[in-house]
């Protein structure tokens, strides 16, 4: 498998308090889901993840924002914490606090309203901050498209530009979800491809506002990574 673990760090600007924030959050909520019995665990979800048939009358409209901290498992989790480590903190470094706040959040919802569109009268719950991180990723794809990302293929290690990987990550959900479509399941394999794209594009148009509207910042190449 081919898993991003760090990447070409800013100089300077904001400290990203919301990014290891959310990280801290989601784990912290997952902790707690994995503490519920069986049956309690199943209510939780459906209490607070999104069902696309609810929100599309104008119920249970606070699931968009609280779906966006659960997660389905450790693979789901550790997956979006993953790529939300790498691929966020540069981003509010350079806009802000608060404006990454909001950007990350509307960026969940644009992911939302993508997955109801597709899937408007599904009553599966949807979970997890892939929508979210998806918009992060568009943003950097505009405005790091140089930075190198650090990958792990197996015991390989090495750096390729953001553009290359984001391009080929956004292309693979792109194929996925119009495989689904066809098949007629939207969320395939418990993947909401869909969410992914929509977050992706609107990241993607806010990352164009980012880079045209905040000072460009410094970016050191051997950055902070896990490893």
């Amino acid at each position: 498998m081919l898993f991003p673990i760090g990447d070409d760090q800013v100089k300077g600007g904001y400290f990203p308090i919301f990014s290891y924030g959310f990280i801290a959050l989601n784990i912290i909520i997952f902790l707690f889901q994995t503490s519920l019995p069986p049956a309690q665990l199943q209510a939780f979800i459906y209490e607070y993840g999104a069902i696309p048939e609810e929100t599309t009358h104008g119920a249970d409209l606070y699931t968009l924002i609280t779906s966006m901290f659960l997660h389905g498992g450790w693979a789901h989790l550790i997956g979006n914490m993953l790529f939300l480590w790498v691929f966020a903190d540069n981003i509010e470094a350079t806009i802000g606090n608060l404006h990454f706040l909001i950007f990350y959040l509307i960026g969940g919802l644009a992911a939302h309203a993508a997955h109801i569109y597709f899937n408007w009268d599904s009553q599966v719950p949807t979970v997890g901050a892939s929508g979210a991180i998806s918009a992060v990723m568009g943003a950097y794809l505009v405005m790091f498209p140089t930075s190198r990302v650090k990958m792990l293929f197996f015991f390989f290690i090495f750096r390729i530009p953001a553009i290359l990987f984001l391009g080929f990550w956004i292309a693979q959900q792109w194929l996925s979800g119009t495989a689904a479509l066809s098949a007629e399941t939207v969320q395939s394999e418990g993947v909401a491809w869909w969410a992914h794209i929509g977050g992706f594009v609107f990241g993607v148009i806010a990352g164009f506002y980012f880079r045209f509207n905040y000072p460009r910042p410094e970016v050191e190449v051997y950055g902070r990574t896990l490893g």
